[in-house]
């Protein structure tokens, strides 16, 4: 079926409704509904050729296609290759063929349920409206924002759409203001999915299926999404006109796409044009190269970037006539002292700029508050240290280009004498290598040199002093078994701490019971031969002391204990006389050198040598 023969057949059925179809003479279907779907889009242009398919799991014997609010069917060119498919060529697209779509097939006698609508949309009947973004294209992730649609005609509506995006395209109620018709479609919080490419259309509100040519392409590209990079300039951000630039972007590892914006009159960038590399090279430099600038990081083909960098401003010098620059009290001041630089012109600026030649700082700048000619600022510099001794020079600009500056002024070079105070406040320890792991010999091991410093600058250091090579010898795990002897050394303390307390404590408790008594003379019932003997009183050989205690006592070597049956018991502790002297008797081989605790009984068996007895009792 040829596109033309297509059309022409679609537009009398569309106006006349001629045809009926089977569709509308039998039951509902039982069969299960088709598929249907538009090729190229769902959106066509004014002239194109779209073909519209039909698909169902099952061979079909007929396919119909059925236009909305139209009565009647057409029927649809199954395909060679398959009964499951059917195709329907439009040819030459306009006004007429826009509308909603539902195909059905027949099978076997028996009738499929519609498939679900299908929307084609024609473009290109009206001019195209304007679409804008406010503030701009280039926005921050968090933020609201609106895109808003502009038109010249009246009464019509706005259609909002997102290239390669699944949004549902959006519409809303007209909006007039200024006698400019307008519609604003709100966009935020913003984050990374709404970057991308926008268009917007208008259509008749009787017609809402026949749309405008599209508007120009609008690119929302969304910052914040990375951490930012770093601007700097190469040589430096003062440079002279006709000299080469160079500004860096440098951003962490895996980016792969970089852009530079200029702040143009304080308004935000309008475009992000990223390129492969971080190096933006600005020669030779003009006059119209000064002003603000930032960059971002991204990666290729997303509308996604990193947060913004500090801004780095770019100053343009030899625009205007040069200044001059002189010093008070004079350009050689003593350490601590003030001194005051002056700025002056004959021609008449606002702003004069002064900066230090090697600083990485940007140029510090003063308005001109008294317009008395000369044209003069005052830059003081208090408590001057050798930081500030250096080679200046001043610079002139008008408020209205702050960016343009002045030829700079002759330099002046500025003496600090003296020194500073002897006695220094600070002292840092800094190590150039060591080794520190646990249970390792090398704790500790390495180089180290000492540098000093002021408080008024502490981040000025002096020159090193010489290395010293630190070795530690110490076996290894030696500061574990230090740690462990320690330990054992504290434990054996403690506890000889405790048992000499409890020995205190134990002879306290005796003594204080006790009563010390000696008694001449042993009674005859402890069973003690020769005890009243008056020949016991001269005999040096042996000593028995008579203890009378209220406790038993254990028996010890060389001693003998006599336990009684009265109330209160007599111990019996025989001295060896080796242990006083020499020793003059001779004792019995049956009793040898050692004595225990006897009976009454055993007494009796004791050697009859001449001995003496001493009686204590102890209450």
């Amino acid at each position: 079926m040829g596109s033309s023969t297509s059309t022409l057949n679609l537009t009398v059925l569309l106006y006349l409704g001629l045809c009926w179809g089977p569709w509308d003479q039998a039951q509902a279907g039982t069969l299960p509904k088709p598929s249907i779907w538009a090729d190229p889009g769902l959106m066509a242009t004014k002239g194109s050729l779209v073909t519209l398919w039909c698909q169902t799991s099952l061979q079909a014997d007929a396919y119909y296609l059925y236009k909305e609010r139209v009565f009647g069917y057409l029927s649809m060119e199954i395909s060679q290759d398959s009964k499951t498919k059917a195709s329907y060529s439009i040819g030459l697209v306009s006004t007429h063929e826009a509308g909603r779509y539902q195909c059905a097939y027949q099978s076997r006698k028996s009738w499929s349920q519609r498939s679900d609508f299908l929307t084609l949309v024609v473009t290109g009947l009206f001019g195209a409206p304007t679409l804008s973004a406010n503030p701009g294209p280039v926005v921050a992730s968090g933020v609201n924002m609106s895109l808003s649609c502009s038109s010249r005609y009246p009464w019509y509506s706005f259609h909002l759409l997102k290239e390669q995006g699944a949004d549902v395209p959006q519409h809303l109620e007209l909006m007039i203001r200024r006698e400019k018709y307008r519609a604003l479609f709100p966009v935020g919080p913003v984050n990374t999915s709404h970057g991308g490419t926008y268009r917007c259309y208008i259509s008749e509100q009787s017609y809402p299926y026949s749309w405008s040519h599209p508007s120009d392409p609008l690119h929302l590209q969304v910052t914040g999404a990375y951490r930012e990079p770093s601007l700097s300039a190469q040589p430096g951000s003062l440079v002279q006109s006709g000299d080469n630039l160079t500004l860096q972007c440098r951003s962490e590892a895996g980016f792969d796409r970089f852009a530079l914006t200029k702040d143009e009159e304080l308004r935000p960038a309008q475009h992000l044009d990223g390129q492969p590399s971080p190096y933006f090279p600005l020669d030779p430099v003009s006059r119209t190269h000064g002003g603000r600038y930032r960059c971002y990081s991204g990666h290729n083909l997303s509308s996604t970037w990193s947060a913004p960098s500090a801004p780095l401003d770019i100053l343009i010098t030899g625009i205007y006539p040069k200044p001059s620059l002189s010093a008070q009290p004079g350009p050689s001041v003593s350490w601590g002292e003030n001194v005051t630089l002056q700025c002056r012109s004959e021609i008449w600026f606002n702003t004069f700029h002064l900066s230090k030649e090697g600083s990485l700082a940007p140029p510090q700048h003063l308005h001109l508050q008294d317009t008395a000619i000369p044209y003069e600022v005052n830059f003081t510099l208090t408590a001057v240290t050798s930081d500030h001794q250096g080679t200046y020079r001043c610079y002139s600009s008008h408020n209205s280009s702050p960016y343009l500056l002045s030829s700079p002024s002759d330099s002046l070079e500025l003496l600090v004498s003296g020194e500073g105070p002897l006695t220094l406040s600070l002292c840092v320890l800094m190590v150039s290598s060591w080794t520190c792991s646990q249970g390792s010999a090398r704790l500790g091991w390495g180089t180290y040199r000492c540098y000093s410093s002021h408080n008024s600058s502490p981040y000025l250091l002096s020159s090193p002093s010489d290395s010293l090579e630190l070795l530690v010898s110490a076996p290894a795990q030696a500061s574990d078994q230090y740690l462990y002897i320690l330990v054992g050394a504290l434990v054996a303390f403690v506890l000889l701490l405790c048992l000499l307390v409890l020995f205190l404590v134990r002879q306290w408790h005796r003594g204080k019971g006790r009563k010390p008594a000696v008694a001449a003379a042993v009674p005859e019932d402890r069973g003690l031969p020769g005890s009243s003997s008056p020949a016991a009183t001269t005999q040096e050989e042996n000593l028995y002391a008579v203890i009378k205690d209220t406790q038993p006592e254990d028996s010890q070597q060389e001693s003998q204990v006599a336990i009684s049956e009265d109330q209160q018991d007599v111990i019996y502790i025989q001295l060896n006389h080796l242990t006083l002297g020499q020793e003059t008797s001779t004792s019995s081989p049956s009793q040898g050198q050692e004595t225990s605790a006897s009976s009454p009984s055993q007494s009796e068996e004791l050697p009859e040598e001449p001995s003496v007895y001493a009686a204590l009792a102890f209450h």
